[in-house]
């Protein structure tokens, strides 16, 4: 398990580590685990001989049952080749000092780069191995001893994984090593682990999801990574770097969440990759000795980059932080110094406000610095103290009802050891004052709720699983909570413990990830993804899984995606302290997480996604009548597949004091949330998807950083239709008709702008999604049917004459006009080179295509072709400049189009970009970017445009070509620009 203990900070005599006690230093008796002992496999231990052979037999028969754990007792275990640790493995060394991993001095292979470890994302696999994301052959993953091509990384479904209470320590003479490739998804962790890094590049490389107490001595750097497998953040607490050569942490997009860690003896604590964004929060941490910057970061003008840090203490640190691009510093009050904050990023003064980027920096010196603050995770009871659950006639076998055995235990030991197994219960599990329950796999350690439980079924107040008394100090940990799929009335957990309480490595089971008893991942979903493939089993149905009422305490590394329940965190009641750390909250059908009447709580690290099937109108974060609450580093999310749209991701009402530090909301879908935050008081919503500061109620503000852009006289923005579900792909015609495809009902409209109503032109089922025109008038539509699908027709001729247009070998076409795609989710989703072309009937036009969309790229399950990603395609000759804005990475490009529809010499127009990008008459560019922001061809911004609702898609029409037509989801607008072009 993986809670932190008071350790001190390990010391060096005489060149040879002084190792941190063990964690748990009795064997831990668990009958369906595997233990590492010389009885079962040929293991040494004395760090001399080569264990790795034996280490990986002992991983693949925890892991034959799909998932399990792997105790390895106290020795050195020499290291000679990469070990492989399988999805939902837990590694978990125990004894009276911790098992050390070895890689002795010289070790071949190690010289380059090389993994000891690396957690895999899926067993060994027959050669050759297809890669599951590009459907291409694999190559093997760089840094595997000897490189293996058929054992996948660990990716978005890599769930349960873990390493807990063994050290490393790297030799002389391997200055490529690295101790543990992470790559993991939700309810992964490290902990309990000192790395000697030695010679060594890194402790960890590509982590993922969460880790505590991990101390990193020495090496190049302690951890260096990239964004983890998901897009969620990595969140580390309570862990120390000293003494790195070049950087304590090397990055970019982790979203690292730093809670209680000291840096101590190295030139940098944080460094920024060069060219990369980060979200990077940090709080209640130490800063001494640090010979360079201590953050250095740069894309300082994007509102990806998103800085908070608070609550620094600092000593020795006489350059606090740095910008690349500008080189601007910001230098230390003093020796010694407390930063109360530093902040960089998109900073709003308001809910209505459209805001700006700034830098602010407010420290102090102090003679002495404070006392390091408490740990974030409390420390278990002594081992001593733990009672084997299995040994008071508590079954676990799925079978018994284990309810009234449970409940004796409880009342009788204050502290219990739960081995794997599934606890069936019929009732609710009462935890004493001090209860302190403790498993070491939430996916392997269930309590299981009957379905049709007596008390659970039917119409009537919340029934918890298991409920903690008011005020109680009480400790759950590494265990999964099952509340079953027909218990209406059911509650996983009604938490009503005090401020020094905690949850922490818990599962909420139900939904993705959910395993079956043998195993296998069971399917939340029927064939059409509408409900679960129990017809009984109703989808919000039930009460929050995690109840937290008039209660507080620290909740970490939880994950809780039920279908079943409606919410996965409700917090109601409440001015007990909290605080969530790395909280993945999934899959419901109205609300992911909840706050209602709650004061005094920080929550960081907040995850939360929506599926298409049951979460198309979940509203991921609710705050009613609260204050005094930090959310920080939220990352959410709507998954690829998503079609229908949401008009935010966090709604707050009746509530002051609310601190959003570092927000991040998006989709690769094309229905990402309209605005990330709505102030429901104020009236007022937040486009801006991303950025690094707001409070709410906030200050009002006079003015703004983007002011109207000077337009046609009297120009005033006017909705012209309105009810559709989801609009895109305009064009228009050569006499300036705008068409444009309401995508998920399958329609094409044109505007009659004499009749002002919006006429049905097309309504075959053939899933128009962008549309262009030739000369002729002939109306072209890219499909996301089949593969490379396009067609055409004209416009008021019977619907049954669709032409079917064959992709052709991409040819200089000189006089034709060239569609392409004005819009991407992220610029590498672009294809420059477009070797295909689907030509009109009259040989005028032709749309310019990759080989993605040709061939019907799928990325999980959904086609990602620029031309279908795109909300709109626009006309260009050869040698024109052509301009592409990237909505995740929120820059506009622009480039110059080939003689055969290629964008030759792409270069960054502007740190804005969104949905859309239209070049107009005037000279001027137009991005939909939250509003319409308008910018000069030397990329000057000229002001913006207020839109009632979120642009998504731009294009000039009207007989002149001046009319702006602006569309919404829901809604098509206009509006008349300058009458003279520049």
């Amino acid at each position: 398990m993986k809670k932190t203990a008071s350790l001190a900070l390990i010391l060096c005599c005489v060149g040879l580590p002084l190792w941190a006690a063990s964690y748990y230093p009795q064997r831990l008796d668990d009958p369906k685990a595997v233990y590492l002992t010389p009885e079962s496999f040929p293991v040494h231990a004395d760090g001399k001989a080569d264990d790795s052979d034996a280490i990986q037999a002992a991983i693949d028969r925890a892991a034959a049952h799909g998932e399990g754990i792997l105790f390895i007792p106290s020795g050195r275990y020499r290291i000679t080749h990469t070990i492989y640790v399988w999805p939902s493995v837990r590694v978990i060394g125990y004894g009276a000092s911790r098992p050390v991993f070895v890689l002795a001095d010289n070790t071949p292979g190690y010289q380059q780069l090389g993994y000891m470890f690396l957690f895999a994302g899926g067993h060994m696999r027959p050669a050759p191995r297809i890669d599951f994301q590009t459907g291409r052959p694999a190559q093997p993953i760089e840094g595997t001893v000897p490189p293996n091509a058929n054992v996948p990384d660990a990716n978005p479904g890599t769930f349960y994984s873990a390493m807990s209470n063994v050290d490393f320590e790297i030799g002389q003479g391997n200055p490529g090593a690295v101790a543990i490739r992470f790559h993991v998804a939700q309810h992964c962790y490290l902990a309990h682990m000192d790395f000697f890094i030695g010679s060594g590049l890194a402790a960890l490389k590509d982590i993922g999801n969460e880790a505590e107490d991990l101390h990193f001595h020495g090496g190049q750097y302690g951890i260096v990574t990239v964004r983890p497998s998901p897009g969620w953040q990595f969140t580390l607490l309570d862990s120390s770097f000293e003494g790195q050569s070049k950087a304590a942490i090397a990055e970019h997009e982790a979203g690292l969440t730093l809670i209680n860690d000291s840096f101590r003896n190295v030139p940098q604590a944080i460094s920024i990759d060069p060219g990369y964004s980060e979200e990077l929060w940090v709080a209640r941490s130490r800063f001494e000795q640090i010979s360079g910057p201590a953050i250095e970061f740069g894309n300082e003008n994007n509102p990806r980059t998103q800085i908070n840090l608070e609550d620094i203490a600092c000593r020795g640190v006489k350059l606090f932080a740095q910008l690349r691009e500008s080189g601007r510093t910001f230098a230390a009050p003093g020796e010694s110094y407390v930063v109360k904050s530093f902040s960089h990023g998109l900073t709003l003064k308001s809910a209505a406000d459209w805001g700006r980027i700034e830098t602010t920096f407010d420290a102090h010196a102090v003679s002495q610095l404070p006392a390091p603050p408490p740990n974030a995770i409390r420390a278990l009871p002594p081992a001593s103290e733990w009672v084997n659950l299995l040994s008071l006639g508590v079954k676990g076998d799925g079978v018994t009802d284990d309810t009234a055995a449970i409940q004796k235990a409880i009342d009788e030991h204050p502290v219990l050891y739960v081995p794997m197994g599934r606890y069936l219960v019929t009732g609710t599990i009462h935890l004493g004052p001090d209860t302190v329950l403790i498993g070491l796999h939430p996916s392997m350690t269930q309590f299981d709720l009957r379905d049709e439980s007596p008390g659970f079924a039917g119409v009537g107040a919340p029934v918890p699983l298991l409920e903690t008394p008011q005020g109680g100090h009480n400790i759950v940990t590494g265990i999964g909570l099952f509340t079953g799929g027909i218990n209406d009335r059911a509650v996983g957990a009604l938490w009503m413990a005090g401020a020094d309480s905690l949850m922490d490595d818990v599962r909420f089971l139900g939904g993705h990830g959910t395993n079956a008893a043998d195993g296998t991942r069971m399917n939340p979903y029927n064939s059409n993804h509408s409900a679960d493939p129990n017809p009984r089993y109703r989808w919000d149905a039930q009460y929050p899984s995690l109840w937290i009422a008039n209660g507080g305490g620290t909740f970490a590394d939880i994950w809780t995606p039920s279908t079943f329940a409606q919410a996965g965190l409700l917090i109601s009641n409440t001015s007990t302290p909290g605080f969530v750390y790395e909280l993945s909250c999934e899959h419901h059908v109205r609300n992911e997480i909840r706050l209602d009447g709650v004061e005094n709580w920080e929550l960081d690290a907040l995850q939360t996604e929506e599926e298409r099937g049951e979460s198309g109108s979940a509203l991921p974060l609710e705050i009613a009548r609260s204050h005094n609450i930090t959310v920080a580093n939220y990352h959410g999310y709507r998954v690829i597949s998503m079609y229908e749209p949401f008009p935010y991701a966090v709604r707050v009402s009746e509530s002051k004091g609310i601190r959003f530090r570092n927000l991040h909301v998006d989709s690769n879908s094309k229905v990402s949330f309209d605005n990330s935050v709505f102030d429901a008081t104020g009236h007022a919503e937040v486009r801006a998807r991303e950025f690094a500061s707001l409070d709410v109620p906030g200050t009002p503000t006079a003015t703004s950083s983007a002011e109207p852009a000077q337009l046609a006289p009297a120009a005033a923005v006017k909705r012209l239709a309105d009810g559709f579900y989801s609009i895109s792909g305009a064009a228009v015609d050569p006499s300036g008709t705008l068409y444009f495809v309401d995508t998920h009902w399958q329609r094409i409209y044109k505007w009659n702008a004499a009749n002002n109503e919006a006429v049905l032109v097309s309504s075959n089922a053939l899933e128009p999604e962008n549309l262009a025109f030739d000369k002729s008038g002939n109306l072209l539509v890219i499909s996301r049917s089949g593969k490379g699908q396009a067609y055409s027709f004209a416009p008021g001729v019977p619907e049954s004459q669709i032409n079917l247009i064959e992709p052709q070998p991409a040819i200089a076409r000189s006089s034709a006009d060239i569609y392409l795609p004005t819009s991407v989710f992220d610029m590498h989703d672009f294809s420059s080179a477009r070797p295909e072309q689907y030509v009109s009937p009259d040989g005028s036009a032709y749309i310019a295509a990759g080989e993605d969309f040709v061939a019907g790229r799928m990325e999980w399950g959904t086609k990602m072709a620029d031309l279908l990603r795109s909300f709109g395609l626009a006309a260009a000759k050869s040698g024109d400049t052509f301009y592409v804005t990237a909505e995740n990475a929120l820059q506009t490009f622009k480039g110059t189009v080939g003689p055969s529809g290629s964008i030759d010499n792409l270069m960054l127009f502007t740190e804005a970009g969104g949905e859309s990008v239209a070049a107009g008459p005037d000279g001027r560019v137009y991005i939909a970017a939250g509003q319409v922001l308008v910018y000069s061809g030397d990329a000057k911004l000229l002001g913006k445009i207020d839109v009632p609702e979120r642009p998504i898609d731009l294009v000039f029409g009207g007989a002149d070509r001046r009319t702006l037509y602006i569309l919404s989801h829901h809604s098509l607008y206009a509006v008349n620009t300058s009458a003279a072009p520049q």
